[in-house]
């Protein structure tokens, strides 16, 4: 049985402590420990539970000239990911028990973090019938999280039918919440900026209307309702009302929208071309105001890599999306860590914690505690690092953040017991 000791680690709470790791688990934390095995200093290095992604675009079958499941998870572990959730607007589309099945199989191919497929809420993501969602819950990928994300389910007949559904083994939908009536040809955040570069305009009130309407029909069948991407004051509001009323409704935020905004479209670079758009700083300091105090659940990064000639156009031609399981750490210490908005323990939730349990993801983002897997990924706070999109470990490079610097970086990854990722450098994948 395998043996890794982390030696001199930061925990959540500030204290030190040694952890030794037999196999897939932590069986020993305590300080001054007699080490052994692999040993890995981590003076100076937070030990936190692996990070966990609710939302990651990881384009197989059928678009592996962006991503494939064994890029999209090496583009995790360097970004500290130890799970991934596989959104299912695939080619063909994950709407079936065999596509999901394919892609959790993939994962395991893999071997470098857990892949959880999410299914389809309609077949074909055309919103006209639900998907085979029974047979994907019951199948071996035991799909727990629905959605058609990349379109809205804007019928509302069909959203409380997909709610009462999942109802039945515990699952959840989440919505991307995009009225489409109100962004047909939308390129941008509707407000002065569009109006100066002339480019359609994306309503707030788009998404705002869409969760409004979703957490009164979630409420009313006593389903679980997850929002993706929320990207506007409004849209906290309403959740914050929702959760006020006890409502069983969560939502996430992307890395990017707690630090861009609508401004940098002015360069008309499609890098900044994403759904839902970026939109004010009023909308950014919302979002991170939400974060901290837990009326926004998770970060997601919404990953959606792809290929160069889909970026590398005018911005009306251009694909909507930025790649991000890399970046994610760096922008949530910069704009909540270190601006001192939230703490370590917040953090760890809204990263590994509360997406598991959202997604009903077994031995993922639990505690560092003995007997629990080692899913761990080690930061060091104090390093700095640039952005090279060439570096990337996805096969994109769609990246708004190339030749920035970040102050914070994740060093290693340890997957079931393993360490997939040392200083940066891939180890490859684990063996059974």
């Amino acid at each position: 049985m395998s043996e890794l000791f982390l030696k001199n680690a930061t925990m959540v709470d500030g204290s030190i402590a040694d952890i030794r790791i037999k196999g897939e688990k932590i069986v020993e934390i305590g300080s001054s420990l007699t080490a052994s095995g692999e040993i890995i200093d981590c003076a100076g290095l937070r030990a936190l539970p692996g990070f966990v992604d609710l939302h990651t675009h990881l384009r197989e079958p059928g678009k592996e000239n962006a991503e494939t499941v064994l890029s999209g998870s090496q583009s995790a572990v360097r970004g500290g990911f130890t799970a991934l959730s596989a959104m299912a607007n695939t080619n063909p589309v994950a709407d079936s028990a065999g596509v999901v099945e394919q892609v959790w199989r993939l994962g395991k191919s893999a071997g470098l973090c857990d892949v959880y497929p999410i299914g389809a809420v309609s077949e074909g993501l055309e919103g006209q019938k639900l998907s085979e969602i029974g047979a994907m819950a019951h199948s071996q990928a035991k799909v727990r999280i629905f959605s058609d994300d990349g379109k809205c389910v804007s019928d509302p007949l069909l959203m409380r039918r997909a709610l009462e559904y999942v109802k039945l083994f515990d699952g959840v939908i989440a919505q991307h919440a995009q009225d489409p009536r109100l962004t047909i040809n939308a390129q941008m955040n509707e407000g002065a900026v569009a109006a100066e570069l002339g480019l359609a305009g994306w309503p707030a009130v788009a998404e705002e209307s869409i969760i409004a309407r979703d957490i009164l029909l979630a409420n009313a069948v006593g389903s679980r309702l997850h929002i993706c991407h929320l990207s506007t004051k409004g849209s906290v509001e309403i959740i914050r009302w929702a959760k006020a009323q006890g409502m069983s409704v969560t939502a996430e935020v992307t890395p990017h929208h707690l630090i861009l905004t609508d401004e940098l479209a002015r360069s008309y670079d499609p890098i900044y071309k994403v759904n839902p758009p970026l939109r004010t700083q009023a909308d950014v300091e919302a979002l991170r105001t939400a974060l901290a105090d837990g009326t926004i659940d998770i970060v997601a990064t919404d990953h959606a890599p792809h290929p160069r000639e889909d970026k590398d156009c005018e911005w009306a031609s251009a694909a909507f999306g930025m790649v991000g399981l890399e970046t994610a750490f760096a922008i949530v210490h910069s704009t909540m860590i270190a601006t001192g908005l939230m703490g370590w323990n917040r953090l760890s939730q809204v990263m590994s914690s509360a997406p598991a349990e959202i997604g009903r993801y077994s031995e993922q983002g639990e505690p560092l505690h003995v007997g629990a897997t080692a899913n761990i990924t080690l930061v060091d706070p104090s390093k700095n690092w640039t952005v090279n999109r060439e570096d990337l470990f996805s096969k994109s490079n769609n990246t708004p953040f190339h030749g920035l610097t970040f102050t914070g970086a994740v060093l290693h990854t340890i997957y079931r017991g393993t360490a997939v990722l040392l200083n940066h450098n891939l180890t490859g994948a684990r063996h059974e």
